[in-house]
């Protein structure tokens, strides 16, 4: 069964508003034991329809390349930035989800006039944003945010993975697989993970 595709509905009841450019934006990889944490962030443009954009933790890896390549080719603007595991050790997890997620936006060219957030409001933006729980199945500028940065920390953490292939980055992302458990007893912690978290357990395996 195909997953149920997010509305463009918020951002064209937006749009009505006279505001032009509307932004969704997203993070990946919050619940990790390893890697970057990375947010994207989207304009799409209104006329420009990409078929089947939902929540990426719905599609298979195949969909969501497919759509990471319609979104950046169809959309008005679109980035995606990181924080990596020394500042996110530095500064908190929270803390560095928020910061990528402000860097993507502040990046976006144009400017958005308005920003739907997944979850949490983004402090540090001048322009006026609505923060919404469970937004990459609500807004389909949010949920192609979140294809993006989850399609590009996917292949960051198989480049990672080439790099060491001792924990198996290319198989669980950094999330706390008991593969990815077993690893970490046998070698311990690599330059890429996150020190500071607390021992992860199999319920710390979902995706976020």
């Amino acid at each position: 069964m195909s997953p149920a595709h997010a509305s463009r509905r918020l951002e064209n009841a937006i749009r009505r508003t006279g505001v032009e450019f509307v932004a969704g934006v997203d993070e990946v990889g919050r619940g990790c034991l390893a890697g970057p944490v990375m947010a994207g962030a989207v304009v799409l443009h209104p006329d420009r329809l990409v078929s089947g954009i939902a929540d990426s933790k719905l599609l298979s890896a195949d969909e969501r390349e497919r759509l990471f390549d319609e979104i950046v080719e169809s959309a008005l603007a679109w980035t995606v930035t990181r924080v990596e595991a020394a500042e996110i050790d530095r500064i908190n997890i929270h803390r560095a989800s928020l910061q990528a997620m402000r860097e993507a936006v502040l990046a976006l060219a144009p400017i958005p006039g308005f920003v739907l957030v997944d979850g949490f409001r983004i402090p540090g933006l001048s322009m006026p944003q609505r923060a919404l729980v469970g937004g990459d199945r609500r807004s389909s500028a949010i949920a192609a945010a979140s294809i993006l940065a989850k399609v590009t920390r996917d292949r960051v953490m198989v480049s990672l993975h080439a790099e060491d292939p001792r924990y198996g980055f290319d198989q669980h992302k950094g999330y706390a697989t008991r593969q990815h458990l077993d690893a970490v007893a046998r070698f311990g912690y690599s330059s890429v993970h996150r020190k500071t978290f607390r021992q992860p357990t199999l319920f710390d395996t979902i995706p976020d």
